[in-house]
């Protein structure tokens, strides 16, 4: 009998390509959705779909009738920048969404936890790499609402006996991220580059990211199904880049120049980000197949072969 793992988001960027790496292992997947950012074109038919907000008091009775034995949660409000313009939003759906599915996993008892956590409650480093023992020094309410959630499973996990692992995604990119709203800077470059348009960096582009593609980001979500219960662990190329060497990057891989305008650095966003994934290493046996320049090739091919499709 196939094992049962539910995944919340599983038709957005990251979730619906954890859902295909599940199905593709033979996992029976149920995705759980509210299709504010998920797309229906992202799903998996092998998966089914319950088109719910993870707040709602339904999602409690999808938890009971699928009874999973892990859940999988990516649903999740994702823009450091609405997190700013809107903080009460923001804590509504990363926060108090989050208590509902971890109520709805105590009161059917789900074996484990699995949550999308962020780089952005690190704020700016006091040192680099980062680990996970560094202290949380957020910018942004959005890095503030991942970190909570945190506390909240480990909570569980004394008073409950709910298992977890967390999950502390550095910059991740690849199919299916939305080049607009709160898309990645890949996947926005990527987009202006094949539109023929210029690319905007937001301040001097000396400042630097951990860029880690998605394929390998599902993957430390598979090993966690049944590794590193209770631990937290960072997700990460390991690799600080900056945004100007990314330009390099994607015009070597692009095969043309690109167009540069500067543009004055927005609020809340780090400096410096690099992550150390020797913890990732040792508790999941998992590290990182791709670097940025092989994982801009892989998305430009996902691209090409889309825009044909279209065609």
């Amino acid at each position: 009998m196939k094992r049962r793992i539910l995944v919340t988001g599983g038709a957005g960027f990251i979730g619906s390509n954890v859902v295909d790496l599940l199905v593709e292992h033979e996992f029976d997947v149920v995705i759980v959705d509210n299709f504010v950012t998920g797309k229906v074109e992202n799903i998996n038919p092998k998966a089914r779909v319950y088109n719910c907000d993870v707040g709602d008091e339904a999602f409690r009775e999808i938890v009971r009738q699928e009874k999973p034995d892990c859940v999988i949660h990516h649903a999740a409000q994702i823009d450091v920048q609405t997190s700013i313009r809107k903080p009460e939003f923001d804590a509504e759906v990363n926060i108090v969404a989050s208590i509902n599915v971890l109520e709805a996993c105590r009161l059917n008892g789900v074996r484990k936890v699995i949550y999308a956590s962020s780089a952005a409650l690190y704020g700016d480093p006091l040192y680099l790499p980062v680990d996970e023992d560094h202290p949380p020094l957020a910018t942004s309410p959005y890095g503030i609402s991942k970190y909570v959630v945190e506390h909240y499973l480990a909570m569980y996990n004394r008073l409950y006996g709910l298992n977890f692992t967390v999950l502390r995604y550095a910059n991740v990119y690849g199919p299916r991220q939305n080049p607009l709203g709160e898309g990645g800077v890949i996947a926005i470059f990527s987009n202006r580059i094949l539109s023929g348009k210029s690319c905007i960096v937001y301040g001097n582009g000396e400042q630097t990211r951990d860029f880690v593609y998605v394929e390998d980001v599902a993957r430390a979500n598979l090993l966690a199904i049944d590794r590193a219960d209770n631990a937290v662990i960072n997700v990460s190329s390991g690799t600080e880049v900056t945004v100007n060497s990314l330009l390099d990057v994607m015009k070597n891989v692009f095969g043309h120049d690109v167009e540069v305008e500067y543009a004055p650095a927005r609020p809340g966003e780090i400096l410096r980000s690099s992550l150390s994934n020797k913890r990732a290493m040792d508790l999941l046996g998992w590290k990182p197949e791709f670097d940025v320049e092989s994982g801009i090739r892989k998305l430009l091919v996902y691209e090409t072969t889309k825009s044909i499709a279209k065609a």
